[in-house]
């Protein structure tokens, strides 16, 4: 059996690899880290710290369990986390005045600058990522994704 496939283009023959969802969205997403991470080395920063640090950026405080769930992940991982932050003057771990067996994380002016300047690299590499899809296209993939990742909610 032949494909119809283009040059270029996924196979039309049921089973083959590029026409699985998984297949597809795990590819993508290994391509987007690998130039996310391109685009974020020169600011000696990545992906997941920059989500961390966009997370603790919001005008309410949040204590390192607050920031975990929001983050989706382990207490242990976000004390790791903050961890690294702190060892990188970008955050601060403070007492809760109102429960102080609670840590508040705040950042630093220089954890807000960072997070600045992860925010321009990563608006620019989406802009790029994203460029082969018409404009039209790339709005769609994107709220059909957003709409997916709140699917559990």
């Amino acid at each position: 059996m032949t494909s119809s496939a283009r040059p270029g283009q996924p196979s039309t023959r049921p089973g083959q690899l590029p026409d699985r969802l998984g297949y597809l969205l795990k590819h993508v997403q290994l391509r987007y880290a690998e130039t996310s991470a391109r685009a974020l080395a020169p600011l000696g920063t990545d992906g997941r710290e920059v989500a961390v640090l966009a997370v603790l950026a919001t005008d309410t405080a949040l204590s390192q369990q607050e920031a975990a769930g929001r983050l989706g992940v382990d207490r242990t991982t976000m004390v790791a986390l903050v961890d690294d932050l702190e060892a990188k003057s970008l955050a601060e771990r403070v007492r809760s005045p109102a429960d102080r067996r609670k840590n508040i994380i705040r950042l630093t002016a220089s954890g807000r600058e960072l997070l600045e300047r992860a925010e321009r690299v990563r608006l620019r590499t989406e802009r790029e990522f994203l460029a082969p899809l018409p404009a039209p296209d790339a709005r769609v993939l994107l709220a059909a994704l957003r709409t997916l990742a709140a699917a559990d909610d």
